[in-house]
């Protein structure tokens, strides 16, 4: 299992529904030779989408790893001398808004991304959301536009939109042969050559042939922009263009490629069809030219969380152990696996790590290496992998793992909050603990899913990242869990806020006869600092008003008092406290007494600091037919839409808005009828906003009622 860092790859496939991940995906186990036969996602039959859902819908839910080697470089298909096997880990994402939280813990912990298009639709809203996302961890990628084989497919069209709609430097390597069904090859820009595959044997083989006559004009000149974008990246170069640009080698080219990616100042772009078996080695052969290895990264940092300070771990097995548990998942066979990456040092099978965020030991029983939903049993694991752990208590996505001698915490990850509620419960009183039971272990394995009693009515909420993302949830309690429910209508999750500055005492007095109650606090509440999330608390108070010991105990009660507003009980996600004065009683007063009193004091407060409703905001677009385009937008205005702007994409209109979620239910429907079933929408979570004091008013007057 010790091998060379140099020639692993750490790669994850992202794009939008429906560009052909999986399929590209099932294309490079098939040539890698780790499948002899290929899965099809729409027979329901692909390996990497091996949930019972995923088959269905034919739709990636969760991101599945997978391990496959590959020898490189080969010429005419067939390794070379100097040809070695690189070993790659491989993370195929779902492309569906509702699962971002997989593309999100993934691209945290690959060195490398591979990015489709589709040929056809070019730069799609969830290929942005996903692109902002690599941009945000800093990963380095390819272009690959799939579906060259389709009617209307555009890879220079493609090209010019990734560099125009996602602001990145995309440069094609290589131009295709032929269009539509006539798509049978690419010319190489870089070794100034074409390859044309074979259509039998699933595209393995390949003649190695001179550019066509048709297309050498076009070649030239693609060539010379890609020479001209490499030397302006690299100085010497440069001078080699200056003075002939036919001196320049295809090594050169290479080298100044590889360094122009992991420094994201081009993004090659190559073309091909999943499908049709064409254009994946090359892509993989890509991926070993110009992709990061683990060892390009020269090291991670962390902080010391005994001292605070920064750290660094090498990429190398005499480093400490550190790792990022990026994914739990629960498997019926083998328990609760903890997907993580090896950032540094070596992990045996059986030994303890510190898990930094509870300080607790954990035993790691077993290492797996993963193949989709099945595992290989290792002995080891050392930097640079990506592997499960089998056996431990207590980790959580974002945990980091180290050596118990040398602790170090990772950046972890950021999740959004959800945005829709539904209420469920068991449909038989047997089911009541097996459902929670069940949720448990659902919110641990999905961070943007969680689970909540609402204390007025006594319902247990389930909330999510969206509808489809809920019925999932639902479907697996099912079949996972055998636990049927019966489940309400979606409810959007509101949120309160404080919009202004209010001054206030608050005086919390109880006597019942023997010790009272006794606690009074100054203070001022108003809205966080930027950037701020949660409680904002500080204590300017001098001298004994309030003793020291008591503090901590108001700052409690105002944390807790933000888990329920005081409009309609939904959640304030941030807000300042400043304590400025108070006094104190030598017997009646207690930390109970302090707390109370911030809690009382942050409802009672509330009405001057004009506390509001925020309701979530949802970016969508729509692809519509131009003749349905009025009646769309009239609709999307009814609705409380904003209008961003229109386009035009393959001969359609697009409508981007931003729409409050509670006015998109049943959405999909509407659309269909009013474009006859032609338009589609995608639509993800933008941010919050204030609602209009009409729709506030409905709101709390529909929370009070649930209460009554």
């Amino acid at each position: 299992m010790a091998r060379d860092l140099k020639l692993t790859r750490n790669i994850g496939i992202a794009a939008h529904i429906d560009a052909g991940k999986t399929t590209t995906t099932e294309r490079i186990l098939f040539y890698t030779g780790v499948s002899h036969k290929i899965g099809e996602v729409h027979d329901g039959a692909s390996t990497m989408d091996w949930m019972e859902q995923e088959a269905e819908r034919g739709i990636t839910i969760t991101s599945a790893a997978t391990t496959c080697d590959w020898t490189f470089p080969k010429e005419n298909g067939e390794p070379t001398a100097e040809a070695q096997d690189y070993h790659f880990n491989i993370i195929d994402t779902p492309g569906h808004v509702d699962f971002t939280v997989e593309v999100n813990r993934s691209l945290r912990v690959l060195d490398g991304l591979v990015f489709l298009f589709s040929a056809v639709d070019g730069v799609e809203p969830q290929s942005e959301t996903n692109w902002r996302l690599a941009d945000n961890y800093k990963v380095p990628r390819i272009g690959f536009v799939n579906k060259m084989d389709r009617q209307g497919s555009d890879f220079l069209g493609v090209c010019q939109q990734v560099k125009d709609m996602l602001k990145s430097n995309a440069v094609p390597i290589v131009l295709n042969i032929g269009d539509e069904d006539e798509f049978k090859g690419i010319i190489d820009l870089v070794k100034n050559r074409a390859i044309v595959w074979h259509d039998d044997n699933y595209g393995s083989t390949f003649d190695v042939i001179e550019i066509p006559d048709n297309l050498k004009e076009e070649a030239r000149k693609y060539r010379a922009l890609l020479i001209e974008e490499v030397a302006g990246y690299d100085e010497n170069l440069l001078e080699k263009f200056m003075e002939d640009e036919d001196s320049i080698t295809e090594d050169e080219v290479h080298a100044a490629l590889r360094a122009a990616v992991m420094d994201m100042a081009i993004i090659p772009m190559v073309c091909g069809s999943s499908f049709k078996n064409k254009g994946v080695q090359f892509l993989l052969d890509a991926v070993c030219r110009y992709l990061p290895s683990p060892l390009d990264r020269e090291s991670v940092v962390g902080t010391n969380p005994d001292t605070d300070k920064e750290e660094r771990r090498k990429p190398s097995v005499n480093e400490p152990f550190s790792a990022l548990a990026f994914k739990i998942a629960t498997d019926p066979f083998v328990g609760r696996l903890a997907f993580f990456r090896a950032y540094s040092g070596r992990l045996d099978a059986g030994s303890y790590i510190l898990n930094n965020r509870s300080g607790k030991k954990e035993r790691i029983s077993r290492i797996y290496q993963m193949h989709s939903n099945k595992q290989n049993a290792i002995d080891f694991i050392e930097a640079g992998d990506i592997g499960a752990a089998v056996g431990f208590k207590d980790i959580k996505t974002g945990d980091t793992m180290s050596d118990e001698k040398h602790p170090i915490v990772l950046e972890s990850m950021d999740f959004p909050d959800p945005v829709i509620g539904i209420a469920v419960e068991p449909k038989t009183k047997a089911d009541v603990d097996k459902l929670g039971m069940a949720l448990a272990k659902l919110a641990e394995e999905d961070p943007t899913f969680t689970a909540r009693t609402d204390e007025a009515s006594g319902q247990t909420i389930i909330s999510g990242m969206g509808e489809l993302h809920l019925d999932i949830i639902v479907d697996r309690l099912k079949r996972e869990f055998k636990v049927e429910v019966n489940q309400g209508q979606p409810q959007v999750e509101y949120k309160e806020a404080i919009t202004a500055s209010a001054n206030h005492r608050e005086v919390y007095k109880k006597q019942s006869g023997g010790r009272g109650k006794f606690a009074d606090i100054v203070f001022t509440i108003e809205p966080a600092d930027e950037g701020v999330v949660g409680l904002q608390f500080e204590s300017v108070i001098k001298g004994g008003n309030v003793p020291k010991e008591f503090i901590p105990s108001i700052e409690k009660g105002f944390k807790m008092a933000m888990q329920n507003g005081p409009l309609a009980g939904f959640e304030v996600d941030a807000m300042k406290v400043t304590l400025k004065d108070g006094s104190y009683h030598d017997v009646d007063s207690d930390q109970l007494s302090f707390e109370l009193a911030a809690k009382l004091g942050f409802k009672n407060s509330a009405k001057a600091a004009k506390a509001v409703i925020m309701e979530p905001i949802m970016k969508l677009e729509v692809i519509t037919p131009e003749e349905n385009m009025g009646d769309i937008v009239g609709d999307l205005n009814r609705r409380r839409g904003m209008m961003e702007g229109m386009g035009d994409r393959a001969g359609a209109k697009t409508i981007k808005a931003t729409v409050p979620l509670s006015e998109m239910f049943g959405y999909v429907t509407t659309l269909r009828t009013l474009s006859s079933g032609r338009a589609t929408s995608t639509m993800e979570f933008s941010h919050y906003a204030e609602t209009p004091s009409n729709v506030s008013e409905e709101v709390i007057k529909a929370a009070k009622g649930i209460e009554s």
